[in-house]
């Protein structure tokens, strides 16, 4: 089976115009400095050299804003992933920048490279949001940018982040909405974490800002990763890669869990298999029986059992099974016995 790979190239902040309350992306990256023209090469000879035959590759800049850079060293970079592309052995260039770094000048001169893909980090289409968050841009201007990403013919990602200064989960399911109206190719959504050495560090010092708990950020995920899917918008990321800051304990605090994004989905299958069983007459059942693909059985059954354990406790199953069964793919069925 072929695989999409993201070979990364992280430029930490570099081009970003201003500090955003939750960034201190040299800590979220991991790197402290732009990588040189031989870095960046070694970096993609390395993961090139760990590929297998049929697999689809992208040379990925991530972490600051790319098209923020001086144009100089963005030539730099896309001219070294072209040469890539030419040779066959990547299939294109994937970037993410800011809305406010997009206009039809800086889309023109990356249209002469082999990109395919830019994600925004939108964060917030709520004012209020943004402002708090000091990212400095309107919404009007988040959403003209992603307009004309896909007018100049590139997928477009959107990323989004939840929990920050000044949001609901009512602005987050308004901010999902609207950019499911534009259609993006791809979502990432992020529970704002508080990272060390950022100023959301010292408004949750100062007892101005209190981060979503983990179980609030699951469930608002599992709220917004259907709306996506559900209108064929592939989430491609929920929560953050933090393995590495958690290692070396540059959280402050936030919903942070090695497996969030499968936190996220188990409660997504806990809420269809208890929206099914509020719409079925069981007549006092007392065995539940649930077919699903093999790979989802762990997501149902929930980490530590904790869904099965649920649907025991609220419905009063002395027996709960979850079933791996190939035909299940993509769907459940569920089965009352006495």
């Amino acid at each position: 089976m072929s695989r999409h790979i993201n070979i990364p190239i992280f430029i930490p902040h570099e081009g970003c115009p201003n500090d955003c309350a939750f960034c201190n992306q040299r800590k979220i990256s991991g790197h402290v400095r732009a990588p040189s023209e031989g870095e960046v090469r070694k970096t993609i000879d390395e993961h090139l050299k760990t590929t297998q035959e049929g697999d689809r590759c992208e040379i990925a800049f991530f972490g600051g804003s790319f098209t923020g850079l001086p144009r100089h060293r963005q030539e730099l970079y896309l001219g070294i992933a072209r040469q890539y592309v030419k040779e066959g052995r990547a299939e294109g260039i994937r970037l993410s920048t800011r809305p406010d770094y997009i206009n039809e000048e800086i889309l023109a001169f990356l249209r002469e490279y082999p990109v395919k893909v830019i994600e925004l980090g939108i964060q917030s289409l709520d004012e209020e949001v943004l402002q708090k968050s000091n990212r400095n841009y309107s919404p009007e201007v988040a959403l003209s940018a992603c307009r004309l990403v896909k007018d100049y013919g590139f997928c477009l990602g959107v990323q989004t982040m939840l929990g920050l200064p000044g949001d609901t989960l009512e602005k987050s399911i308004n901010t999902a909405k609207r950019l499911i109206e534009l259609k993006p190719d791809m979502a990432r959504i992020y529970p704002t974490l508080v990272i060390r050495d950022t100023a959301l560090e010292q408004e949750y010092i100062g007892g101005k800002y209190i981060p979503l708990s983990l179980d609030e950020a699951v469930r608002w995920c599992s709220i917004l990763v259907p709306m996506y899917e559900n209108a064929g918008i592939k989430v491609i990321r929920v929560g953050l890669h933090a393995e590495e800051l958690i290692r070396e304990n540059e959280i402050v605090a936030g919903p942070v869990h090695p497996a969030f994004g499968a936190l996220v989905y188990s409660k997504i299958w806990l809420d269809r298999i208890t929206e099914t069983i509020e719409k079925t007459s069981m007549h006092n059942k007392r065995k539940l029986i649930i077919h699903v693909a093999p790979s989802d059985v762990s997501l149902v059954t929930g980490q530590n059992r904790r869904n099965v354990d649920f649907l025991k406790e609220n419905y009063r199953f002395s027996v709960v099974k979850v079933i791996g069964d190939q035909n299940s793919r993509n769907s459940f069925e569920m089965e009352f016995r006495d």
